[in-house]
Order: structure tokens, then sequence, then C-alpha cells
């Protein structure tokens, strides 16, 4: 090769390494933009669940969307914005709508038709609490004329229970908290949701028990408003950093998530 092929060679490369060096903080500059175009990570939580968010007792918040979303706005370089809905359902709607940008909750085929997922974050079962002194002792116990199945309104439960049970009633809830109220006035037998759930009410509730076994599994995945698919990429990167790091463990411990299994992919 000729000095003078050596030297375009040379020059040929440096221009590639600052193309590529300019190229990265563009991009992520860009997909900041795409998920936080207000300047600040828009994160959807509700109160009551380990899975959005719940307070410990020296009252600081933790929770696999408060987390989470937090650690997402520092890698992005942006600030973050909390905030509150009563429920789940509610989140959903506000992504849609796109007046929230981030959220983790369960990518079922419903909400995917509404709002983007990531591959999923963890799976965590789905069962029932009892109140103290219930008659009912396991599953078979529930479907029977005059019992009322507690789920919270707008939930997966809802949609899917009055399937599985021909003879007892479903009782839509406005959230957490008020469920807990409502065991207490004998408008419901029992609760379903996903387990995590299910023991923040337990700890509400002395005697409380959650039946063995479960109804199925929930996909918890990142969601954000549909247009920005474009950032995907980021964000399954994101997710599977925090599980290969240890980061997912240390925030299900803070939230004290009980329930939770290793994410599946198919």
């Amino acid at each position: 090769m000729s000095t003078f092929s050596r030297r375009l060679a040379r020059s040929a490369l440096l221009a590639f390494a600052v193309v590529a060096s300019l190229d990265a903080p563009a991009r992520a500059d860009g997909e900041a933009k795409l998920l936080a175009p207000s300047g600040a990570l828009r994160v959807g939580i509700y109160p009551g669940s380990p899975t959005s968010m719940v307070t410990d007792a020296a009252g600081k918040p933790h929770g696999l969307a408060y987390d989470l979303g937090g650690e997402l706005a520092k890698r992005l370089g942006v600030g973050v914005d909390y905030v509150r809905f009563q429920r789940v359902a509610d989140i959903v709607t506000a992504i849609h709508n796109g007046q929230v940008d981030f959220t983790v909750t369960n990518a079922t085929p419903a909400r995917a038709s509404e709002v983007s997922f990531s591959q999923p974050v963890l799976a965590i079962e789905l069962g029932y609490l009892v109140a103290a002194n219930s008659p009912i002792g396991k599953v078979e116990d529930i479907d029977k004329s005059g019992v009322k199945i507690g789920v919270t309104k707008g939930s997966t439960s809802e949609r899917t229970l009055p399937a599985k049970f021909k003879n007892a009633t479903i009782v839509p809830a406005e959230s957490v908290k008020v469920a807990v109220a409502m065991f207490g006035r004998g408008e419901i037998d029992l609760y379903a949701t996903n387990k995590p759930t299910l023991f923040e009410m337990s700890d509400q509730m002395p005697g409380a028990r959650i039946l063995d076994g479960n109804w199925g599994l929930e996909h918890m995945a990142i969601a954000i408003p549909r247009g920005r698919e474009d950032a995907l990429a980021l964000l399954n990167r994101f997710v599977t950093e925090e599980q290969s790091s240890g980061a997912l463990d240390t925030i299900q411990q803070q939230a004290g998530l009980r329930g939770a299994t290793k994410a599946s992919r198919e």
C-alpha cells in the first residue's frame, strides 16, 4: 500500500470513529426525546402494590414501576415526574392518550392494543385472598351462590373471572385500599388479583390468608405510548441489564414484592 493510500485509510477510519462517537449521543438524545418528550419521564404509579408503588416504614417509596422509572430517567439524562392514579387501568388509559410516558403492568393482549410493551420484566402469580375465619379454604369452595369475589375495577381479573366462576358474584372495587374496607363491611368474601398485591393487603388484615395455588400468571412489562416503538430496543436492553445485574432483585426486595418468578421469553 502506498503512503498516500495509508494516509487515506487512516483518514477514513478517523472520520468513521468521529461519526460513530457523535452518533451514540445523538441516538441517546433522540431516544430521550422520544420516551420523554416533555423533558421529564412521566411515570404512572398507583399506591398499594409493590408492582407499582408502596411506602416503607420510613415513608420512602419503592416499587417496580416507581424504581424502574426512576432508573430509566437517570439513564436517559432526564428528570422523572411521578403521576399518581387510583388503579392501573387509569394509567393504561393515560399512556394511550399520551399523558403518561411509562409504567410497568401486565402485558395482556387487550392492553397491547392500547400501548406498546417491552420484553417481560418478570412474571407474578395470580391468587385469592380471604379474610380471617373465612369458610373458604380452597379454590373449590369459591364458585357458590352468594360468594362475592372482589376485583379491581377495569382490571384483568374483572374481565377474566366471570367466565371462570358461573355461580359466584364478581364485585368491582375502585382501588385496593377500598377493597380492604369492603372486607370489613362484609361486601366481599375474597379478593382476586396478583399475589404481590394480595400480600400487601394481608399485612393490613390480621388473620387473612392467600389460598394455595394460582389461577394464572401476569407477565409484567414496561408500557409506553404507541408510536414510540423505535425506543423498544433501548427498553429491552434496559430490562436485560436490570435483570442480569441484580438490580431487579434489589428493587423487589426493597418493595417487599412477594409471589414473583423469573420472566420467560417465548
